[in-house]
């Protein structure tokens, strides 16, 4: 697989991983958000547990979205506020980060996670 493949391969994770990182970084989770940047590291470990180990963290990371929209939408509707935009918002984000996951299941995924023996 050449370079430029594996790098747009590669970019939907890079993408879910920052934003998840940014979501605890703004929650003042930061053992969180320094996970969500070693997750970044394994990108370029070529193992298959370097694999299953990102996709298990972007499939909960998917959940910790879903949560944050259930959470955010809830306070905004006991106080009588609009909460359909955020549901949008942040349903889409949780979309993506469920996507990066499946993008690592894919054959050029596999071919990329190889073991280099």
């Amino acid at each position: 697989m050449n370079a430029v493949r594996t790098g747009a391969l590669l970019l939907l994770p890079v993408l879910s991983l920052l934003l998840l990182g940014a979501h605890f970084f703004r929650a003042s989770f930061v053992p969180l958000t320094v996970a969500c940047l070693g997750l970044l590291a394994l990108l370029f470990v070529r193992t298959r547990w370097a694999q299953l180990t990102l996709q298990v963290a972007l499939a909960l990371g998917a959940l910790e979205w879903l949560r944050t929209a259930w959470a955010f939408a809830s306070v905004r509707a006991q106080s009588g506020q609009p909460y359909g935009r955020l549901l949008v918002i942040l349903g889409a984000v949780a979309s993506l980060t469920a996507l990066a996951a499946w993008v690592l299941r894919t054959r050029a995924a596999r071919e990329h996670f190889r073991s280099l023996r």
